[in-house]
């Protein structure tokens, strides 16, 4: 399975973007919500990076089912993000929730930034992920758009 999160608003505080599931745009989730694009194409992530209010790098990431800590269970994490760590998409409704990770979406406000629907949209997106993996496949993440 791949997902592609294509970034097409840039904010000040907030980047939207659409997503899609091999090739289709994902109507279950359609939008992820993250924090601001820092950063800057050729320049290491530490000299970018702002912890917890920074969109991860463009890139492609394999996606795995992990324990996390934080939430107390087992969820789907985007692995070996330079810089980051722990990231996994997850509801919520504004780029203050987000600390680094995709915020899932069913409808989104871009005049302020912000997400609706979040927790259906991560089922849906749970959901597909769940079936993939049932089915043997491997889940990749790829994120496109800089400022």
């Amino acid at each position: 399975m791949k997902i592609l999160q294509k970034r097409y608003l840039f904010g000040d505080e907030f980047t939207l973007s659409r997503l899609f599931i091999d090739g289709e745009w994902f109507k279950g989730c359609p939008y992820i919500l993250e924090d601001t694009v820092r950063e800057t194409e050729g320049m290491p992530v530490e000299q970018w990076k702002v912890k917890c209010e920074t969109a991860i790098p463009v890139g492609t990431y394999l996606v795995e089912k992990t324990w996390s800590g934080r939430w107390s269970k087992m969820m789907w994490e985007i692995l070996d993000i330079p810089g980051f760590s722990g990231v996994r998409p997850h509801s919520g409704n504004t780029s203050h929730d987000t600390e680094g990770c995709p915020i899932t979406g069913k409808e989104r406000d871009e005049k302020n930034g912000e997400v609706s629907g979040s927790r259906v949209a991560r089922d849906a997106l749970y959901e597909r992920m769940e079936q993939a993996v049932a089915h043997g496949e491997t889940i990749t993440w790829s994120v496109e758009g800089l400022k």
